[in-house]
């Protein structure tokens, strides 16, 4: 797991991929594969954390939900970076 979480830091959709591949993390986290794709496309820091934090009995809880928002934080990080870094571009 800590493989994982070392190549997520760089490319979280290899990760999930890898999470998918080699475990059932990614069927145990998610009822359904179309929110686990959405995640994918959409939230891949997020989706990446909670399957990582997600506990088959619990669930997610304490320190967990924290793992989870700062994988928020990152995807939205990662669209604002993109976008500006879009808009930089257009008026070099």
């Amino acid at each position: 797991m800590c493989l994982v979480v070392l190549v997520g830091a760089f490319a979280p959709r290899f990760a999930i991929f890898l999470v998918w591949l080699f475990s059932n993390r990614m069927a145990l986290a998610f009822d359904s594969f179309w929110i686990a794709l959405a995640g994918f496309v959409f939230l891949p820091f997020t989706t990446l954390l909670y399957a990582i934090a997600y506990q088959p009995i619990v669930g997610v809880s304490g320190f967990g939900w924290f793992l989870v928002g700062m994988g928020f934080v990152l995807d939205i990080a990662n669209w604002l970076g993109g976008a500006r870094q879009r808009d930089q571009r257009r008026y070099d």
